[in-house]
C-alpha cells in the first residue's frame, strides 16, 4: 500500500496556530520578492472565512481587510504580490472580479486572477469580461467549490484559459483534505487527475499551489515531462504540517516552481516560510528564480 494512503488527512481535526517570531521588514539584498499566492475577498465573505479555518482548518493569525493584506506585505518588503480569489457558489464570480480589477487598476504591484464557477452559466464570457478589466488569469479552488479535475465542465475553463494565453492557479492538489469540504478531495484532485489534462490541454499553463501536496514526487515527475505545469510553494515549505518537506522540489525547476504565502489566511508568521527558504543557501539564480523570476514570467509581470 502506498504510505500516503495510511496517513490520516490534514484537516482531519483542526490543527493550532504558532506563536513564532516575525521579522518587521524583510532582509536587504534580497532578489525581486513575488508572492504569487496571497487572497483577497470582498469585505463580507472575510469573516465567514475566517469562520471556517478557526473551525475546521487553523486559527488565522492576521485578519485584513484586502487593502490592509496588501499594504503589510508591501511595507515590509514584497515587491510584488498576486492576489487570488475564488467563487464559493455559481453567481458570484462576475462581482468579485469585478471588484477585484478595480482594486488592481489602483495598486500596480498587484496583479489579480479571475474566477469563476465551474459549470455555471456564460463561464467562458465571466472570465472573458474579467480579462477585459485587466485580470492577468484565473484561481480555482476544486475543494471548495466541489468539482473534479476531469468533470467535464472543467474543459470550458481550460479551453478559455489556453486560448487567450492565460494562466490557471488551480488547487487540485489532495491536500487539506477535510470532512467539512462538501465532496471526498481525494476523489477529485490529485495527480493521476491532472495528468490527462495536461495531455489533452497542451496550451494550458497550470499552476498547482502547496507543491502538489500532498503527492510530491508525482508531480515532481510531472514537472519533468510537462512543461506548461507550475507549482506555488505556499505553505509547504513552513515546517507547520506533520509532513516531510519537499525541498528537492526547489531545485528540480527552479523556473517551474514559485514562492507563495496563502497570507493572510496562515496559522504563523507571515515570513516564516521565506526564511525557511533562505536557510538554504540556495545558488541565487535559483533563488531568484523562485523568489521572483517565475511568477514574473508565468503572470507576465511588468514594470512596479
Amino acid at each position: 500500500m502506498d504510505s500516503r494512503e495510511s496517513r490520516k488527512p490534514l484537516l482531519a481535526t483542526p490543527l493550532l496556530g504558532l506563536d513564532d517570531p516575525e521579522c518587521e521588514r524583510l532582509p536587504d539584498g534580497l532578489p525581486e520578492v513575488v508572492d504569487a499566492h496571497v487572497h483577497l475577498f470582498p469585505d463580507p465573505l472575510w469573516d465567514a472565512i475566517d469562520a471556517w479555518f478557526r473551525r475546521h482548518a487553523w486559527p488565522n493569525r492576521y485578519r485584513l481587510n484586502n487593502a490592509g493584506v496588501v499594504d503589510f506585505l508591501l511595507s515590509r518588503g514584497v515587491d510584488r504580490v498576486v492576489a487570488l480569489s475564488y467563487a464559493h457558489r455559481p453567481g458570484w464570480a462576475r462581482s468579485m472580479n469585478r471588484e477585484l480589477a478595480a482594486f488592481c487598476a489602483e495598486r500596480p504591484r498587484v496583479t489579480g486572477l479571475a474566477t469563476v464557477f465551474p459549470g455555471e452559466p456564460d463561464a467562458r464570457a465571466i472570465l472573458e469580461e474579467g480579462f477585459a478589466l485587466g485580470l492577468a488569469g484565473v484561481k480555482l479552488h476544486l475543494h471548495v467549490q466541489a468539482v473534479a479535475v476531469d468533470d467535464p465542465v472543467m474543459d470550458e475553463v481550460y479551453r478559455c484559459c489556453a486560448d487567450h494565453g492565460r494562466p490557471l492557479v488551480m488547487h487540485a492538489g489532495r491536500e487539506p483534505k477535510s470532512p467539512a469540504y462538501p465532496r471526498d478531495v481525494y476523489e477529485l484532485c490529485g495527480a493521476a487527475r491532472i495528468e490527462p489534462v495536461l495531455s489533452r490541454f497542451p496550451a494550458l499553463k497550470l499552476c498547482v499551489p502547496h507543491l502538489g501536496a500532498d503527492e510530491y514526487d508525482e508531480f515532481r515527475r510531472l514537472l519533468e515531462t510537462h512543461d506548461h505545469l507550475w507549482l506555488d510553494t505556499a505553505m509547504v515549505l513552513a515546517g507547520y504540517f506533520p509532513y516531510p518537506v519537499p525541498w528537492e522540489l526547489l531545485s528540480a525547476r527552479p523556473e517551474r516552481v514559485m514562492y507563495g504565502t496563502d497570507f493572510p489566511n496562515i496559522p504563523y508568521a507571515w515570513d516564516r516560510e521565506l526564511r525557511r527558504i533562505l536557510a538554504r543557501n540556495l545558488d541565487q539564480d535559483v533563488l531568484a528564480q523562485i523568489l521572483g523570476g517565475t511568477a514574473r514570467a508565468l503572470f507576465a509581470l511588468s514594470g512596479q
